[in-house]
C-alpha cells in the first residue's frame, strides 16, 4: 500500500448473520470507487460472535475473492459488546468504522461520514429519526431508557443512537484504553469525548435473517447501561433509607402520643401490616439495587478475558 494512502478498517460483529453477509459486501463494496479516489483503501474484520449457522463459511468465501476480508471467529458467543472490542483492537486502519451486518447500518452514507471527517471531526455518528417497523413496546420503553438516562448520567447518549460510527485513530485508541469487561459501547462513545457530528436517517429493515434482540435482552442490556454510566440508582437507595428512617421515628411519636391519649395501643394491625409489607419491599429494591452494582465489580476484579478467540485470519 502507497504511504499516502489511508486504511479505513470495517468492522461487522456477526452472530447468524449467514445470508445478510455476502449483501453486506456487496452494497458496502459500492462505495469503494468513492474511497479509492480519496486515497483510502477498505478492510473488511467480520467477528463472528459464536454463530450457530454458517457464518464462518460465508466470510471463507468472501476471503478467497478479497484478501482484505478477515474472520475472528470467538470459541462461543460473547456478546456484541466483547465482538466490537475485539473487532477495534485487530483494525489497523487510520480510520475504523463500525457496521451491522444486516444493512440497517446503510453503506450508501459512508462517503458523507468520510467526508465530515476530512472537515475535522474525530468522528461521526449516526442515529435513527425513527423506529418504522419496530414493535410499539420496544419503542416505548426505548424512549423511555434514552430519557432516563439523559437525566441520570452525566454521558451523552442520544436518543435513537446506533453503533454505527466512523472514527479516527485517535477516537479508536480512546476507547480501546477502556478496559473494562462490562461495556456498554454507547456510553463508552460519549465518555471518551471528541468532536462528533451526527447522522440522522430513516429507520431501515434489516435485508436477511432476523433479530438476534428480544425484548428481554434489551432490558438486561439497558440495566448494563444504567449501572456503567450512572450511580443514581445507588443515590435512590440511599434516599430511601433516609426517608424511611425518618417515617419511622416520627410514626414512633405518633404510636406513644396516641397510646398515652386513648390507651389504644393495638388498634390498625391492617395498616400496620401494609406498612411493615411496603418497607420491606423498599429494602428488597435497594439490596436488588447494591447487588446488581456488586455484582459488576465482583466479574470485574476476575478480570476474565472479555473473550476468546477460537480462528482468526
Amino acid at each position: 500500500m502507497n504511504t499516502d494512502t489511508k486504511l479505513l478498517s470495517i468492522i461487522i460483529p456477526c452472530y447468524n448473520e449467514e445470508q445478510a453477509i455476502p449483501l453486506f459486501y456487496q452494497e458496502t463494496m459500492k462505495q469503494e470507487f468513492f474511497f479509492r479516489e480519496k486515497g483510502v483503501e477498505l478492510e473488511f474484520i467480520f467477528v463472528n460472535d459464536g454463530s450457530k449457522d454458517g457464518t464462518v463459511e460465508a466470510v471463507k468465501e468472501l476471503h478467497k475473492q478479497d484478501e482484505r476480508v478477515h474472520l475472528i471467529s470467538f470459541s462461543r458467543n460473547f456478546g456484541k459488546e466483547a465482538a466490537i472490542f475485539a473487532g477495534l483492537e485487530m483494525a489497523k486502519g487510520d480510520y475504523t468504522v463500525l457496521m451491522d451486518a444486516d444493512l440497517q447500518d446503510p453503506p450508501s452514507i459512508l462517503p458523507e461520514m468520510y467526508n465530515y471527517i476530512e472537515q475535522g471531526y474525530d468522528s461521526v455518528a449516526t442515529r435513527r429519526v425513527n423506529r418504522i417497523g419496530e414493535p410499539p413496546i420496544r419503542s416505548f420503553f426505548a424512549r423511555c431508557f434514552y430519557s432516563l438516562m439523559q437525566k441520570i448520567s452525566k454521558t451523552e447518549i442520544v436518543d435513537g443512537a446506533r453503533d454505527y460510527r466512523l472514527m479516527t485513530r485517535q477516537v479508536t485508541d480512546a476507547i480501546l484504553s477502556m478496559k473494562e469487561y462490562n461495556r456498554f459501547s454507547k456510553g463508552i462513545f460519549g465518555w471518551v469525548g471528541y468532536q462528533t457530528k451526527w447522522l440522522e436517517y430513516e429507520n431501515v429493515q434489516r435485508v436477511a435473517g432476523e433479530t438476534k434482540w428480544s425484548f428481554w435482552k434489551l432490558f438486561l442490556y439497558s440495566l448494563d447501561g444504567i449501572m456503567a454510566f450512572s450511580t443514581v440508582p445507588l443515590s435512590i437507595a440511599s434516599f430511601f433509607g433516609i426517608l424511611f428512617c425518618l417515617a419511622a421515628f416520627i410514626f414512633m411519636i405518633f404510636i406513644f402520643v396516641r397510646a398515652l391519649i386513648y390507651g389504644d395501643p393495638v388498634a390498625g394491625w391492617p395498616s400496620m401490616v401494609c406498612i411493615i409489607s411496603f418497607i420491606g419491599g423498599v429494602q428488597l429494591l435497594c439490596l436488588g439495587i447494591m447487588g446488581q452494582y456488586l455484582s459488576k465489580l465482583y466479574m470485574e476484579v476476575k478480570n476474565r478475558p472479555k473473550y476468546l478467540v477460537k480462528e482468526r485470519f
